[in-house]
């Protein structure tokens, strides 16, 4: 791949991947610096690239996977240093610090305890509901992102949507 032909390659997947990136991270710096790490993995493994799905699909596989892998890593971290606040999983007194081009200025606020709740789902529903909900992919789009059967994906999402509306049910009578 030449340097031109990458460059290309970052100026048409770079705000889908800054959004997917934000859409995880919760937090703009956060989102900015997974890009580049999911830009710089492209780059060095391209050579991985088999032509067995579409590349942006193969980008938004590694978008996700490189955002979970950091996710689960600063779990570990807060777990280990004990810096959780367990008592309310859903508002840990902080408005939102992320701009999402989905989400409204006078919404910021509700969003913040949405992507909270979304937080709290097992990761393949948090994935599967993100790439749907916040992503606008199709379900199979996110099956192939995801490597899961399109009946997979709808389940997961079915899934995420009940656990979201007890976690917020839960929310907002205890509020």
């Amino acid at each position: 791949m030449t340097e031109e032909d990458f460059h290309q390659l970052v100026s048409e997947n770079q705000d889908r991947v800054y959004n997917t990136c934000l859409g995880f991270m919760k937090n703009q710096e956060d989102a900015k610096d997974m890009s580049q790490e999911v830009f710089i993995h492209v780059y060095q493994h391209m050579d991985r690239f088999k032509g067995e799905s579409l590349l942006s699909t193969w980008i938004y596989r590694i978008t996700v996977n490189k955002c979970l892998e950091e996710i689960r890593k600063k779990g570990r971290q807060k777990r280990s240093a004990q810096l959780e606040d367990i008592s309310d999983p859903l508002i840990q007194n902080k408005a939102p610090d992320f701009y999402h081009p989905g989400v409204v200025l006078e919404n910021q606020q509700r969003a913040a305890i949405l992507f909270k709740a979304i937080e709290q789902l097992p990761e393949q529903q948090q994935t599967a509901f993100t790439l749907a909900k916040v992503e606008f992919l199709t379900y199979e789009e996110i099956g192939k992102v995801m490597e899961k059967s399109v009946s997979s994906i709808e389940s997961l999402i079915h899934r995420a949507k009940q656990n979201l509306q007890k976690i917020l049910r839960d929310y907002y009578e205890n509020i």
